[in-house]
């Protein structure tokens, strides 16, 4: 007997949007998260029925999905009420690189979009692994990421991956496995001091980075990567969310800006210099965002 596909789907997060558009089968689609912005077009073409940690209900009911997917435990409660509803409903809890893989997979194969999905992923993984042959050989900067700054809250554990295969280093590689955005705060930013980072890259989910405020933390202008305007931005929709964006754009970013530390500091193990990118200093700017191709390769705190 041939399965019966899902027609009427609900995603509660911005990574299985942009994977059913990516995959051709965005005509499943029927209600979105209010924080998707990848692809532009689903905002216009889709129903928002809920933000991250809320949703609205009776909105979503009235589309009659036949699926429904969200992500992490901090859905759950959502996904309660919807199953108790009579609604299937498939929750992702993917952290890394290979289980990011692992969603566009099993999102391809819930659709009957298996052959689409695999080439997807294929493209995806080729991709990483040219940033990573690109990077390998260069100086490794260490890297700060911050995914909110009260209180200070470092990357989630595909985050400091792609830190690492974009060529840095990640600089509290021990709270990268921690799934849990409690888990991961720097209680005492003095050891920030003491770690020294290269690179400092903000990225406080939704809320604009501040550079500025960075920089007159207390005993914080001895950090290299203060002293030397070393302070970027990466946008959240582009790093944050677990899914094709990370691999693509979020990666590339990295990657730009990890070479132009590395290429300003190759003859210099002092690390004294900072990155330049297109002949000006970028602290405190958004990173330099390469084209999107169109089909090709922000979230709350997970």
């Amino acid at each position: 007997m041939k399965p019966v596909l899902p027609e009427r789907i609900v995603c509660l997060t911005e990574e299985t949007t942009e994977t059913l558009y990516l995959l051709g089968e965005e005509h499943r689609i029927v209600g979105i998260s209010g924080f998707t912005v990848r692809p532009a077009r689903a905002r216009k073409e889709k129903p928002k029925v809920s933000a991250f940690t809320s949703a609205k209900i009776d909105k979503i009911l009235a589309l009659e999905p036949d699926l429904v997917l969200g992500f992490s435990d901090l859905q759950a409660d959502i996904a309660a009420e919807l199953i108790r509803a009579g609604l299937p409903v498939h929750v992702f809890n993917h952290r890394s690189v290979a289980e990011i893989l692992g969603m566009i997979r099993t999102v391809g194969a819930l659709v009957g979009a298996e052959a689409k999905a695999d080439s997807l992923i294929a493209d995806l993984s080729a991709g990483v692994e040219a940033v990573r042959q690109a990077n390998a050989d260069l100086p490794k900067p260490r890297v700060l990421f911050e995914e909110w700054d009260e209180p200070l809250i470092t990357g989630i554990g595909w985050v400091s991956e792609l830190i690492g295969i974009a060529g840095g280093e990640e600089c509290f590689p021990e709270l990268a496995g921690k799934s849990l955005a409690k888990d991961r705060i720097v209680a005492d930013r003095d050891e920030v001091i003491r770690r020294q980072p290269d690179i400092i890259i903000g990225s406080w989910c939704g809320k604009r980075f501040r550079p500025e405020q960075v920089a007159e933390r207390p005993g914080w202008q001895t950090i290299p990567a203060v002293a030397n305007h070393c302070l970027y931005e990466i946008k959240s929709c582009d790093i944050l969310q677990p899914g094709p964006a990370a691999l693509t754009d979020g990666l590339r970013q990295l990657a730009m800006l990890i070479r132009s530390w590395a290429e300003k500091n190759k003859n210099d193990h002092g690390r004294h210099h900072c990155p330049c990118i297109n002949s000006r200093h970028l602290a405190g700017r958004a990173a330099p965002r390469p084209p999107v191709d169109s089909l090709r390769p922000c979230r709350q705190m997970a």
